[in-house]
């Protein structure tokens, strides 16, 4: 299975988001307290125990426990907040996001592969 790191401080996302210049980063922002975002870590890490997509990072922030994080990250990529969310960046940029029910293993396949 690829390992996705938790992103706790706002120094460890600037340096994820300056890193996907050169590998792009796809990060899940999961409430600890919410159904519908344990739903979606679990097609995540469902997708990542079955041929996940190469020469990506992978990154977890919980919204609750790192909020500073989760609005640096909704600032940085002019994205509206929500819970679950997950988002691609590339070139220090948003690519592509989705939130809710649509964070399933097969939409992320669909992205990446």
């Amino acid at each position: 299975m690829t390992h996705y790191r938790e992103i706790t401080t706002e120094a460890q996302w600037t340096e994820a988001l300056e890193a996907s210049a050169d590998k792009p980063l796809l990060v899940l922002k999961h409430s600890t307290r919410c159904p519908v975002s344990s739903a979606a870590l679990e097609e995540y890490e469902d997708y990542l125990k079955d041929r996940p997509a190469e020469g990506i990072d992978y990154a977890l922030v919980k919204v609750i426990e790192s909020r500073p994080v989760s609005n640096k990250i909704a600032e940085d990529l002019n994205v509206k907040h929500e819970s679950p969310q997950i988002i691609l960046v590339k070139d220090k940029a948003k690519y592509w996001a989705t939130s809710h029910w649509s964070v399933t293993k097969k939409h992320i396949r669909a992205v990446l592969d």
